[in-house]
């Protein structure tokens, strides 16, 4: 007779469950990755200035901030597999949409997919919970390592969609919904293997229970400050390196270099921090990465900006998937597991949108990279103080 797991599915049916969550997972980046080389020539084409360009990176890390929190609503009353499928229908109605041309379509479309991807952060973690609870780690450096992946290929592609293939920056954008249609194909089969199960407390109850926890709210301080360091490097290194002498293309290489070598943190960081009860370790050694590499940047006659690049990537990308992994590890089941993952990165992207605007106005204020990068040291180490407690090993 087959061996069937403790949700009636057979070895077949988690291996095609676990294709569907790697698809809904390199969907959840292009959309966002895909804007940033594009900014000059929307900026060309329809002349909007700086401050409404920025607002095409921000509003989807507002509409994560406020839609995570609401998500366990709708997985009360539909279920997390439906769920999931309104919210790819909805990322691919929303790239369709901001690939139109006008200014309204360009903001209406971005809000939508900020929607969709909100949805998306938010399940994949209670359904790693719910379905593979014993190779938590395995598989959720598979799904952060293939989020990250979705990143650097759309970042990549973009420019050469837009100039080579004769695409135009509205083709370049509106390639990936044909990644979102393949994702709703695979997906809906998949319904069926989603056992729902009847809500054991109402969405009011649950989010009372978690804003009382300390240890919800250094989890989220956690997942947002490690958030913050991203977009912050996401949005300024190429500027820090330009300052420092080097030239643009090269900058652009760096960052380019930092996304990539994220991947591997991403991948390698959740399997090591997996098999261990105790997180604490691992949390401990990527602060020190990331603390090392920001000093390396500080100091322009050190050199070896590849090794800092590097490092810093490999750091980021590795405490993204150590945060994802923590949501799993430290919920009881998949019920809670959605709530926590919905008010984690509710915290956790409020604060991430805060990074960028603020280092924007340090430099504005100072002239000086430098007081920017001490601003990054210091939230490292209280990033080390929520992440030592987040990772102690127990359950909310």
């Amino acid at each position: 007779m087959e061996k069937r797991d403790e949700n009636g599915l057979n070895k077949a049916s988690r291996t095609l469950l676990l294709l569907g969550i790697l698809f809904v997972a390199v969907n959840l980046r292009p959309a966002l990755s895909s804007i940033g080389p594009l900014i000059d020539m929307i900026r060309q084409d329809i002349g909007l200035s700086d401050t409404l360009l920025g607002l095409l990176t921000s509003l989807p890390l507002i509409a994560f901030g406020v839609v995570s929190t609401i998500t366990p609503l709708f997985t009360k009353r539909f279920g997390i597999g439906n769920t999931l499928l309104g919210a790819l229908i909805l990322l691919t109605t929303g790239i369709i949409v901001r690939s139109l041309g006008s200014v309204f379509e360009l903001y209406l479309g971005t809000i939508l997919l900020g929607i969709a991807i909100a949805f998306g952060n938010v399940l994949i973690p209670a359904l790693i919970k719910r379905n593979f609870p014993h190779k938590a780690g395995l598989v959720t450096s598979l799904y952060s390592g293939i989020m990250s992946l979705g990143a650097a290929f759309a970042a990549g592609l973009s420019i050469p969609l837009a100039k080579e293939l004769n695409l135009g920056w509205r083709g370049s954008l509106a390639v990936w919904a044909v990644l979102a249609v393949m994702a709703v194909i695979i997906w809906i089969p998949n319904i069926k293997r989603i056992k729902r199960t009847p809500p054991r407390r109402s969405f009011k109850e649950a989010m009372k229970k978690l804003s009382g926890s300390l240890l919800v709210w250094k989890l989220a301080l956690y997942m947002g400050l490690q958030s913050l360091t991203f977009y912050v490097i996401l949005a300024w290194l190429p500027a820090i390196l330009i300052d420092r002498g080097f030239e643009a293309s090269y900058s652009g290489w760096m960052l380019s270099l930092s996304q990539a070598t994220g991947i591997i943190g991403a991948i390698f960081i959740p399997i090591w921090a997996g098999s261990r009860k105790d997180q604490r370790l691992v949390i401990t050694f990527l602060v020190g990465v990331e603390v090392i590499a920001l000093i390396g940047l500080m100091i322009p006659g050190v050199g070896m900006i590849e090794l800092w690049t590097g490092l810093i990537g490999i750091a980021i990308g590795g405490t993204f998937g150590l945060a994802l992994l923590l949501i799993v590890l430290r919920s009881k089941d998949a019920e809670t597991a959605a709530e926590l993952s919905g008010f984690v990165q509710s915290i956790g992207y409020f604060i991430a949108a805060a990074g960028p605007f603020i280092v924007g106005v340090i430099y504005d204020l100072t002239k000086e990279w430098n007081y920017a990068l001490i601003l990054l040291i210091v939230l490292a180490f209280f990033k080390l103080l929520m992440g030592v407690a987040a990772g102690k090993n127990r359950r909310i």
